[in-house]
Order: structure tokens, then sequence, then C-alpha cells
């Protein structure tokens, strides 16, 4: 059964460079040197976090 169609993540500064994105409402936690690498690495874990008829229709980075 489908509950979210949209995954929100909130990215910030990594402290040691580079970006940390969070998913909010899941326990979804990624990190990359660039926001082209972010975007990859939030797709990727997605793809593992959800069940394949599960997996959310939108991915949505918020930038703080």
């Amino acid at each position: 059964m489908r509950i979210d169609t949209e995954v929100l993540f909130n990215v910030e500064d990594a402290d040691d460079g580079g970006y940390v994105a969070t998913a909010l409402l899941h326990g979804i936690v990624t990190q990359a040197d660039s926001i082209d690498e972010l975007l990859t690495q939030v797709r990727d874990a997605a793809a593992c976090h959800f069940d394949p008829a599960d997996k959310p229709k939108l991915i949505r980075l918020t930038l703080e």
C-alpha cells in the first residue's frame, strides 16, 4: 500500500565539506562532495529504503 508519494530531504553543508541530506519522516541520511553527487546518493538511498511498490514518485531537496 502506497502511503507517501513524495519524500522531502533537508540538505545542509557537512562539517568536513560537501553536503548531508536527511529525509524528513524517514530514516534516510546520505552525504556527498557535490550537489550532483548528492542527487545520485539520495536516489540510491531512497531506492534501498523503500519497497518497489512503495517507492515515492517525487524526491524533493531543500537547501538550508
